[in-house]
């Protein structure tokens, strides 16, 4: 990985968003999509002309993304890209299984009806994609990412502790850059869908314990999965 600076893209259209809004959001996106290699010098020059905005809403930006852990700042140096290591990756998942764990038992505990409904729903829509990955997984890595987020939104979602809510998000929003740069192994021998549909029959039966000790083991299986590949990536 090379520590330059990354071209920024041409502006796009703003989608009725602010443009500080916009800003944030599209850099974050390039950000976990792993776009802006981890270190890279993010210059306010080039994202200012880019998305022609003022420096000032540039700044704005990358100060939302510097709570998130997703910059750095280098005193009067500018911003770059948070670099990636072992060790973060195992901070994020220990401390996110120990507050994801809690926020579904909270959840299954204190979930209404509607609740159950939205977990439904995205359990059938995860289940569909993970059915299709077996026959057609490359194209559908996408769109399995985008489902197995909502699952896991639509898990905790009866949770009503929302600052244990906002530290989950940061922290999975933060692994996905670890997932995504081992992606492209489909080697893993893991029943991903299995353990999506544990889940799923703990929390719909109302089994908070169990749900949540599932979840755990979940994100544990998970950073086993990954260390292997991660240690040959970044070392």
């Amino acid at each position: 990985m090379n520590n330059q600076a990354l071209s920024i893209p041409n502006e796009p259209q703003k989608f009725g968003k602010t443009k500080i809004e916009h800003v944030y959001s599209s850099l974050r996106q390039d950000i976990l999509n792993g776009k802006f290699e981890p270190g890279s010098k993010l210059r306010i020059e080039h994202i200012r002309e880019s998305y022609g905005v003022s420096s000032s809403s540039v700044r704005e930006a990358l100060s939302r993304l510097l709570v998130e852990n997703l910059v750095t700042t280098e005193g009067q140096r500018g911003f770059r890209v948070s670099r990636v290591s072992i060790e973060d990756f195992k901070e994020i998942a220990e401390m996110r299984k120990m507050l994801e764990s809690r926020a579904v038992y909270e959840s299954v505990i204190r979930g209404d009806d509607e609740w159950e409904a939205n977990l439904v729903k995205a359990s059938h829509k995860l289940a569909k994609i993970e059915n299709l990955m077996n026959t057609d997984r490359q194209s559908s890595t996408d769109e399995w990412e985008l489902r197995n987020n909502d699952f896991h939104d639509a898990l905790i979602a009866g949770c009503n502790n929302k600052w244990l809510l906002n530290f989950r998000s940061t922290l999975y929003q933060n692994s996905i850059r670890y997932i995504r740069m081992c992606v492209e192994d489909k080697s893993s021998p893991r029943d991903v869908r299995q353990e999506h549909q544990a889940i799923f029959e703990a929390a719909l039966e109302r089994k908070a314990k169990l749900a949540s000790t599932l979840i755990e083991d979940h994100i544990e299986k998970s950073v086993t999965d990954l260390m292997d590949r991660l240690n040959s990536i970044l070392k």
